[in-house]
């Protein structure tokens, strides 16, 4: 495939407010690919936990379901899905994740159906928060991956190489690079950040890796209060932003919740933002500050 050519990927970045009601989680998922292949996406990224907030242990249970089901939604629909994060019980050959942890598990469907790349999150959330929940430690949960991925996915002819992150994960500029130097054009950031945490850091983060790393970023974001079954509500910054090779933030949505008075003509229960790739513009971004052939230290 000609990777010169001035061809234009399209991206849809998915802002969701999940709660802990798979089904209905599902169903707002389904309405946004649909939405997005119905406007020329081709790549459809959706957020961190996007089956479910809270509720790991009982969502992993239905890991192999709810991927195949998402795999369904990107062939029916006929677009590269990205299904921001699930909670797995298994690492990548097969073994079951010890210590009763789980791995959150990050995966890209082809428009065929076919699982193109499973991506573990490597870095773990780890903070003090100054919200109604305080200490975030990810690692009681979650056992870490250890793998970087960088998956290809083919449109207009022209095969683009996905770099693949988590949340957390945009906070490690080695990891941003490692993935360019592997070959990607884009870097998908499938997020769940608190309120405060992305109120203080999202946007930055997001600029900076698109700047480390001279990639697309694609920061698909959950937003608003999620209520759990205990009755504690976690609160999640959204803002779900694309940002392109050089820092510009191509397009967002400028909130956390998710705007009723806006999508109350269509019963809409997500935010979608659009934005396109020009492999060519950022390849020509990339000759002209050539970062990569002056790093000393990677």
């Amino acid at each position: 495939m000609n990777s010169t050519q001035n061809n234009q990927l399209t991206t849809a970045a998915i802002q969701m407010n999940s709660q802990q009601n798979i089904e209905q989680n599902l169903a707002t998922i389904k309405a946004a690919i649909i939405n997005a292949s119905t406007q020329g996406a081709q790549l459809v990224v959706l957020p961190e936990n996007c089956c479910s907030m809270g509720e790991q242990f009982a969502t992993a249970e239905r890991f192999d379901d709810l991927s195949m089901t998402i795999a369904d939604y990107a062939s029916t629909y006929g677009v590269y899905v990205l299904a921001g994060s699930l909670p797995c019980p298994y690492r990548p050959d097969g073994i079951i994740v010890p210590d009763g942890r789980l791995r959150q598990v990050s995966q890209l469907f082809a428009p065929d159906g076919s699982r193109v790349a499973r991506y573990d999150k490597i870095h773990l959330f780890t903070a003090t928060v100054a919200d109604k929940h305080g200490s975030y430690k990810e690692a009681a949960t979650f056992e870490p991956g250890t793998q970087t991925v960088v998956a290809p996915l083919e449109a207009n002819d022209t095969v683009y190489q996905l770099g693949m992150m988590v949340c957390f994960d945009l906070r490690f500029p080695a990891l941003a690079q490692r993935l360019r130097q592997a070959g990607a054009d884009i870097l998908s950031a499938p997020s769940a950040f608190t309120y405060l945490t992305g109120q203080a850091h999202w946007s930055l983060l997001l600029r900076a890796r698109a700047l480390d790393s001279q990639c697309m970023v694609i920061g698909a974001a959950q937003g608003g209060d999620h209520t759990y079954k205990n009755g504690d509500i976690r609160q999640t910054w959204g803002h779900t932003a694309i940002t392109a090779y050089d820092g510009t933030v191509i397009n967002h949505y400028d909130d956390s919740g998710l705007n009723e008075a806006t999508n109350q003509e269509d019963s809409k229960h997500y935010a979608m933002v659009l934005a396109s790739l020009d492999q060519h513009a950022q390849q020509q971004g990339r000759q002209k500050m050539p970062i990569f052939d002056c790093h000393r230290l990677a």
